[in-house]
């Protein structure tokens, strides 16, 4: 039998690693980013151009490199911060495998210029699919600058696979919300198609959220402190009544690096236990500072992920902390009892002898007299509440009332009430031949020749929305109702990248949203259905369905707004049916064209044969 074991050429070997560590534009700007943090820099310019796939390009005023470590740190595993396998658990530096410069430049083109701070001439390396193509001195700033051009440009099935650019732009902007936060000691600049996005100076923790989500939010962080001799939990929550219903402001960084732990998420959840509504997620921005003994990062490519040795101790301090935080600050304005309330009043003159003040009284005052003829009678039930004793003009009032009110066109009106009254009663016994129940005020129960048929309404009710939408969109027949008070609503910086991509989306389903600045968006119309419907809640809801959808595969953006849609519409049913109403659910599922599924894919209703039921019993 021939060997069938063989060693892969070194191009191949460094596409597979390039694959693990830089999935998107955005893993090239993580990488890139903290190796910038790691040379010591306190000064950072982020550079893209199409979302990273044209141009992604990192300057910073760090230590810098010689000529010789130039070129090796384009190797794969070639690194200074760990010499031996017991330094992965001493690890506080951002990056250490040696792997970030390898990946990239095995699939893009890219050049590098470099210089120690004592040297007055720099390095410049070019690279292209993992070759030299050049290494010459150049002048140049001190320390390192790296663009990173045409990515994937050598695996085209890879760039095939990057989403349109608002998203790849969004998980940029998520990469960097995430160095930004961790190291508000370093001043970042961040432009995307020369166009500058964000300017940040040098400050501490507080006013970098500030000058990263608006100044809205100098007013609704909560300090978070909890210090022992085995972890320091310190940052920031807001307060509860400003829990949104998407994600996106759930931050956990472990020595200064971001991390992602769904334990430590339910933690802080728990810890808002009670305080807001149901599917509610509080924002947060939590710093957890232990002994890099006592945690692995070495356990996934990107470094985001974290073992810990006590997780359930972790999960308590988390927990008692935010809770602490939540219970010591008031959320509520608190009164000042230091402040003097008596009132300015002037001084009294010498000699001054106060009296006391004296009351007239008319003895002959009757409330009751009418000195006009042309007023009206008085108000019997402001007469009876006064205790006067003039019961004759009262009941002479009550008369007149009562005599007009018999000959008011009263009987007409009773005429058209029983008439309706009538058209409802003859729409009932048509009905009733129908056998439709339901149960638990979700399922619908109804007969058929074969057995009967369990439907559940919510689902029904979306596919019924769902298809009477996309028809409106296809046919542009959506009527605007125009908002008596438009809403404005705020977005985090990678969701409102998102919304710009989907205004036009929004537009043709009848929404009339537009910028506000500074990631705000103003709502002043949406299609005549939803006028009942919290449209920010909704809009909210669209975004974060969007997100969690494209991470699986390409989706439409207007069929996606939709299906949110028919969802958020769905809920209007939540109450007992009336017949009448229960039997137009099943005639209209039953005309759409794909009534046994709801958009999401989920059943909507079960047939169940006699057979069947015989069995069961």
């Amino acid at each position: 039998m021939t060997d069938i074991v063989k060693i892969l050429p070194d191009s191949v070997a460094n596409q597979i690693a390039a694959g693990e560590v830089i999935q998107r534009p955005a893993s090239a700007v993580k990488e890139l980013l903290e190796n910038s943090i790691d040379s010591g820099a306190d000064e950072i310019r982020l550079i893209i151009k199409d979302a990273g796939k044209t141009l992604i390009q990192v300057m910073d005023n760090g230590c810098g490199m010689s000529e010789t470590d130039a070129r090796l740190c384009f190797e794969r595993h070639a690194t200074s911060k760990i010499k031996e396998a017991n330094d992965l658990f001493a690890i506080r530096t951002m990056g250490f495998r040696g792997e970030a410069l390898a990946s990239i430049a095995s699939i893009a083109h890219v050049q590098m210029k470099t210089r120690l701070p004592y040297e007055e001439i720099g390095t410049c390396i070019e690279m292209e699919g993992f070759e030299v193509k050049s290494q010459t001195p150049c002048p140049c700033y001190k320390g390192t600058s790296i663009a990173v051009k045409n990515l994937f440009f050598n695996v085209p099935a890879r760039r095939n696979f990057l989403k349109a650019d608002s998203a790849e732009s969004s998980h940029i902007m998520e990469e960097f919300f995430r160095i930004a936060i961790a190291h508000p000691e370093i001043s970042f600049t961040f432009h995307h198609n020369n166009k500058p996005v964000f300017i940040l100076d040098k400050t501490n923790l507080k006013q970098r959220l500030v000058a990263l989500y608006g100044n809205p939010y100098n007013e609704r962080l909560l300090t978070v402190e909890q210090k022992s001799d085995v972890i320091h939990v310190h940052g920031f929550t807001i307060k509860a009544e400003f829990a949104k219903k998407t994600r996106g402001e759930q931050f956990f960084f472990v020595n200064n690096r971001f991390i992602k732990h769904a334990y430590l998420n339910h933690a802080v959840e728990n810890a808002f236990k009670d305080l807001i509504p149901e599917k509610s997620i509080p924002s947060y921005f939590l710093f957890i500072d232990v002994d890099p003994k006592t945690i692995d990062i070495n356990i996934h490519p990107t470094k985001t992920e974290v073992n810990f040795q006590d997780g359930s101790f972790i999960y308590a301090i988390v927990r008692s902390s935010v809770r602490k935080a939540l219970g010591m600050f008031s959320l509520t304005p608190s009164i000042d009892f230091d402040v003097n309330p008596t009132a300015d009043v002037p001084p009294m003159p010498k000699n001054y002898i106060p009296q006391q003040p004296s009351v007239k009284l008319d003895p002959d005052y009757n409330p009751f007299k009418n000195k006009d003829k042309n007023t009206l009678p008085p108000d019997p039930l402001k007469m009876s509440q006064r205790g006067n004793s003039n019961w004759e003009e009262l009941y002479k009032v009550l008369e007149k009332k009562e005599a007009a009110c018999k000959n008011h066109d009263e009987p007409e009106i009773n005429q058209e009430h029983q008439h309706e009254m009538t058209i409802e009663n003859d729409d009932e016994k048509k009905l009733s031949g129908q056998n439709i129940f339901q149960i638990h005020n979700r399922y619908i129960i109804t007969s058929i020749k074969s057995g009967l048929v369990i439907i559940d309404k919510y689902r029904a009710y979306e596919r019924i929305i769902y298809e009477q939408m996309t028809d409106r969109s296809e046919n542009k027949k959506f009527s605007i109702q125009q908002l008596l008070f438009p809403q404005v609503f705020d977005l985090t910086a990678p969701d409102a990248e998102l919304m710009k991509d989907m205004l036009s989306d929004f537009k043709d389903m009848g929404f009339e949203i537009s910028e506000f600045g500074n990631n705000s968006f103003i709502i002043n119309g949406v299609p005549a259905d939803l006028t009942d419907e919290d449209v920010k809640e909704l809009v909210e809801n669209i975004i974060e369905n969007f997100k969690m959808t494209t991470l699986f595969a390409q989706v439409d953006k207007r069929q996606q707004i939709i299906i949110s849609l028919a969802k958020s519409m769905s809920k209007r049913i939540n109450k007992p049916l009336h017949e009448t109403e229960m039997i137009d659910i099943v005639d209209r599922l039953f005309a759409c064209k794909t009534p046994y599924a709801s958009p999401s894919g989920k059943n909507v209703f079960k047939a169940i044969s006699m057979d069947e039921i015989d069995k069961m019993l």
